[in-house]
């Protein structure tokens, strides 16, 4: 009697690279995710020698995600069964998508530094709040956002006012001290 395959067809995205083509994913992305955690840790890899081909666009963060998303993603859907070709479509589309992420992150992060040292002026001109009563003659506190800081002030004013009177900045006395008038 004849033998019979007990093994049946293979299975679609395997064959006899396919085993190889994941663990060469599988390592694009530990890189990824190396080069992106030492991109977190140490800050931008590259210096800013990118910086001339598109601002963020290629960051060591955004490069980082980037592979990683590619070599993960085309593992998963080699690990899923697509073709080889199909995998690193996904694996690109995943690598894209992951990459603007950090791209718009990184963006978002930098763009909501407040670095800058804040000076009486910056609070010219803005409105704010009575905290503590304002006398007649007298200085009382306010309460002012500059820049996502609240900054409380003396303030001095021409009318007295309660706590909880909204106030504009009409001029600055002092790194300490501002008129105000009622808003």
């Amino acid at each position: 009697m004849g033998t019979r395959d007990r093994h049946g067809p293979p299975a679609r995205g395997s064959g006899p690279d396919a085993g190889g083509a994941v663990t060469v994913f599988l390592l694009l992305g530990v890189a990824g995710l190396a080069v992106l955690a030492l991109s977190l840790v140490v800050g931008d890899l590259f210096g800013g020698a990118l910086d001339a081909l598109a601002g963020d666009a290629f960051s060591s963060a955004v490069l980082g995600g980037f592979v990683s998303a590619l070599g993960f993603g085309s593992a998963l859907a080699q690990a899923l069964g697509a073709p080889l070709g199909l995998a690193v479509v996904v694996g690109v589309v995943a690598g894209l998508l992951l990459g603007w992420l950090a791209s718009w992150l990184t963006r978002v992060v930098r763009g909501s530094a407040s670095d800058d040292t804040l000076v009486a002026d910056d609070v010219l001109g803005r409105e704010g709040r009575v905290v503590i009563e304002v006398p007649d003659g007298g200085y009382g506190t306010v309460q002012v956002l500059v820049g996502g800081h609240v900054v409380r002030l003396n303030a001095r004013a021409e009318v007295p006012m309660t706590a909880g009177t909204p106030v504009h900045v009409t001029s600055v006395l002092s790194p300490t001290a501002v008129t105000v008038a009622p808003l």
